[in-house]
């Protein structure tokens, strides 16, 4: 059972946000979590509250089942452009330098894993643990 959780018009870049969005893909919410709390980039706290939003989500879906229990990982996260406000900015010679300020549109999801991809992952893990 997968939770759904979305984050609009965030006003950083959509390139800043890809950056920590990276960090946290295909990775257990657990990890996640620790990751996004001690990341020193702007977008980490956001998406750490977004992930926590999702979990909730997930909890509203699932009132039976317990978190721990359910290996959630985060099975999709994207950043989409938002809105650019266009602003004027002050040059020589009476001309002005145009400032695009760039937002962006997160969309995560999380899932609970199968035991086949439980079993897929540690058998990844053994095999780099090998080499």
């Amino acid at each position: 059972m997968e939770a759904v959780a979305k984050l609009k018009n965030v006003p950083t870049s959509p390139r800043k946000m890809r950056l920590v969005a990276g960090l946290v893909r295909g990775k257990s919410v657990n990890k996640a979590l620790g990751l996004l709390k001690f990341e020193a980039n702007s977008g980490a706290a956001r998406i750490e509250k977004l992930l926590l939003s999702a979990l909730s989500n997930w909890q509203q879906k699932n009132e039976d089942s317990r978190i721990e229990d359910a290996n959630l990982f985060i099975k999709e996260i994207f950043v989409d452009e938002g809105k650019m406000l266009k602003r004027l900015r002050p040059a020589p010679q009476g001309r002005g330098y145009r400032i695009r300020k760039r937002s962006n549109h997160v969309t995560l999801v999380i899932d609970s894993m199968t035991e086949e991809q439980l079993e897929q992952q540690q058998t990844k893990k053994s095999k780099k643990a090998n080499k």
